[in-house]
């Protein structure tokens, strides 16, 4: 298989990248990732060596809807994993554009290349906090049929994304999954 990842040099996407590596090793994989404040490559520093051939990093916003095309083209993926996100509630706080822009717009773009391309395939990693908050001495658990109660806006970003990805599978048939993380 090929497995396009978004946001790659991530914790989680990272983590990831060298377990998918290191567990199927017939399958090659393309880390897309902006770096910004969440990105670091030094997370994979060791793999492209380790990985010749299997590995390869494109450094490019997942909003860069030529960069993202031309990617998926060239890559032909089965599967476009998207880890991608603004993730600090704090920063969201001061500058909600981006947040939106990245988690909401940038989502759509993943979406669409992958109906544009036929990917088999497109799966989206959100969040818990979609359906706000729990005092931490609760007994209460969230589920996937938890109501959406996002309560800054980095959890809205993330429930319109989710939403975006619904909205893709009723509209378009497009094989796409959710994992609220």
């Amino acid at each position: 298989m090929n497995i396009f990842v978004t946001g790659g040099c991530g914790f989680i996407g990272s983590n990831f990248i060298r377990y998918w590596l290191q567990n199927y090793p017939r399958d090659s994989l393309l880390n897309f990732d902006a770096l910004t404040y969440a990105g670091n490559p030094e997370n994979l520093r060791d793999v492209e060596s380790d990985y010749e051939g299997r590995y390869e990093f494109v450094h490019a916003d997942i909003c860069d809807v030529a960069k993202v095309d031309e990617s998926v083209q060239r890559f032909h993926p089965d599967v476009i994993i998207n880890f991608a996100a603004e993730s600090h509630n704090s920063n969201a706080i001061q500058n909600p554009k981006i947040f939106f822009k990245t988690n909401l717009l940038g989502a759509q773009t993943l979406l669409d290349a992958t109906r544009k391309y036929n990917v088999p395939r497109f799966h989206h990693i959100s969040t818990c906090e979609v359906y706000g908050d729990l005092a931490l001495n609760s007994n209460e658990r969230f589920t996937e049929n938890s109501p959406y109660n996002p309560q800054t806006p980095y959890n809205a970003s993330k429930a319109a994304a989710d939403f975006a990805v619904r909205a893709y599978i009723g509209t378009f048939h497009l094989p796409a999954t959710i994992s609220n993380c």
